[in-house]
């Protein structure tokens, strides 16, 4: 629908309401810039007759407000804009009209036109609602400003989006009215966010996604709290621990709410030692295959830590789960503090198999690390499920729900779910795929990184990483090769030898990583290195040796083998 009002714009000038014309330079630079992105979690398939669905879904990803859409590909494209030059917008302000407030309130649905104002401008978005992944939620602005909701979602802070709203533009906002909205000051949702560790290496500032340099990883078994990866969709919820309050919903005998002084004290206290993995980890390996959509994580968005807290079980047990529920019940929804512009929370569900099963030990935790549960990892309450995504380990935990029924939330139903690689944005049907439960083994190298130097004279280089498999499988042998994959080492397995390790977990229940190293003679005479690693677990699933059979649109799962190149330096004084 946009691209053919593009291409009126660029060929017949302005239709029905007077808008700024576009160039045929920016339409064409739009193009450009929109074809690799991706973009919306909605129902495309209306727009199947476009010639370029590509970029349309890029657009709608650039404006999108709703889980990850981000606008991870704009930097790429860069270059090119200033070697087209930057697209001039031809702009008569006399022949624009001027509208009071309350004229554009009356634009507030798609019978009468759906209007918006930003910085002073007038914008007739209309015909974009259809297109905005995040459905309804945008209408939520219609007839006011964008801005408060511009201030949740940072993704629309950029140039780009601006010139594409531009397009939409209809008038002018009446000098009164724009001064009104000018001393209405609007807040920073984010402004309140913990401060963190000058270390992380930051993915997203709003909403705050991080992770730590590879090489802390392999340092410790636990990852300290300070380093352990951040993964936020939302602001950072204030939450009062003496007013806090958890609801248990869906069973017989009603609502059990409990106090974070409850939780505490009517049940036994347990310690899980788990890695959490995000869907996203290493998705930077499948960008560079195909531009795929989501936050471009290295190797590092995977961290492990002990967690105390309240099991599940007992919290559900208590609120009248039993073998008559068991016959229904299906799933465990979660719901946490943090919610958008809209009032809609963060949500996520496990099967029920899962939460009430006493080898689960999914954990209401309110403990890292011995110390209390850190705000950015879901003060007070947080739900862990080991073995499991790290999109289900809800944080600021404030209802849970037994159910027959998933989550509906987007992230459950409309993201972290894997496709083939010959599904695009076109063919994708959300509901033909379930939601990522357990992940596949994975495994990295975290020490040395890709394109550093090794001396000569070092005689032998020491590799190190990680190694963990999903659902409780225990990873039993990771694989290491200098040379590509043609000769492999078995690398030796170090948890054992920390004092901090866990003893050798019981079948099933491997929660936690294994750290691992191997040290080996340089080869003679080789000027670089590729360093491989893979990792088998003890139902010897074992990774896949290239990224392109695993790749998929939303960049998740994936587990290829890892690589990296180092160059090996002559001796220094060596003519």
């Amino acid at each position: 629908m946009l691209l053919r009002r593009i291409h009126r714009l660029t060929r017949f000038g302005p239709v029905s309401t007077p808008r700024y014309q576009v160039a045929p330079s920016l339409a064409a630079c739009a193009l450009r810039l929109c074809s690799s992105s991706s973009g919306g979690d909605g129902d495309q398939r209306s727009y199947q007759h476009t010639h370029m669905p590509t970029w349309r879904h890029g657009l709608a990803g650039l404006l999108a407000g709703t889980g990850a859409v981000l606008a991870y590909g704009l930097h790429q494209h860069q270059a090119e804009r200033v070697d087209t030059g930057k697209a001039e917008l031809t702009e008569n302000s006399s022949a624009l009209p001027v509208f009071s407030q309350e004229e554009v309130t009356k634009h507030r649905s798609l019978e009468d036109g759906v209007w918006v104002t930003y910085k002073g401008s007038v914008y007739d978005i209309t015909e974009f609602v259809a297109m905005h992944p995040g459905g309804d939620k945008i209408l939520l602005a219609a007839g006011g400003a964008l801005e408060p909701f511009w201030a949740l979602y940072a993704v629309h802070n950029h140039e780009h989006v601006l010139e594409i709203l531009s397009q939409y533009k209809v008038g002018d906002l009446s000098a009164e009215d724009m001064k009104k909205q000018q001393s209405v000051k609007t807040s920073d949702p984010y402004s309140s966010d913990p401060e963190r560790h000058p270390v992380l290496r930051v993915n997203n500032l709003k909403p705050f996604n991080a992770e730590p340099p590879p090489e802390i990883l392999s340092d410790s078994y636990i990852t300290p709290s300070a380093f352990f990866f951040k993964r936020n969709h939302l602001p950072v919820p204030q939450v009062d621990p003496a007013s806090y309050r958890l609801h248990v919903e869906g069973l017989p005998g009603g609502t059990l709410t409990l106090t974070l002084e409850e939780l505490k004290t009517r049940f036994p206290k347990h310690t899980v030692t788990a890695t959490l993995q995000c869907a996203g980890n290493r998705r930077s390996e499948m960008n560079k295959v195909k531009l795929v959509k989501g936050l471009n994580w290295g190797i590092a968005a995977i961290s492990n830590a002990t967690w105390g807290g309240a099991k599940l079980r007992d919290v559900l047990l208590a609120a009248g789960y039993g073998p008559e529920v068991a016959q229904w019940a299906r799933h465990v929804q979660f719901e946490g503090l943090d919610k958008d512009v809209t009032g809609t929370a963060y949500g996520s569900s496990i099967p029920i198999n899962k939460a009430a099963s006493e080898e689960g030990d999914v954990l209401l935790a309110y403990e890292m690390n011995g110390e209390e549960l850190p705000a950015d990892h879901g003060f007070p309450i947080r739900v862990v499920v080991p073995g499991t995504v790290g999109a289900r380990n809800v944080k600021w935990l404030g209802r849970i729900v037994v159910s027959a029924q998933e989550s509906s939330s987007h992230w459950q139903q409309n993201d972290y779910k894997g496709f083939s690689p010959g599904t695009d944005w076109d063919t994708v049907d959300f509901r033909s795929a379930p939601a990522i439960q357990e992940l596949p083994v994975q495994s990295a190298i975290t020490s040395p990184q890709d394109g550093a130097a090794l001396d000569r004279s070092a005689d032998s280089v020491t590799v190190k990483g990680y190694a963990v498999s999903g659902g409780g499988r225990e990873v039993i042998r990771v694989d290491v090769s200098l040379d590509g994959g043609r000769t492999w080492q078995v690398a030796r397995l170090r948890s054992a030898d920390q004092p901090d390790a866990p003893d050798l977990p019981p079948l099933g229940r491997a929660w936690a990583w294994k750290l691992w190293e191997v040290t080996a003679p340089l080869p003679p005479e080789a000027q670089e290195l590729e360093i491989v690693c893979k990792a088998v677990d003890n139902s010897y699933n074992v990774q896949p040796d290239t990224v392109s059979p695993i790749w998929n649109l939303r960049g998740v799962l994936s587990n290829a083998w890892h690589r990296v190149k180092v160059k090996v330096r002559e001796d220094h004084g060596a003519e």
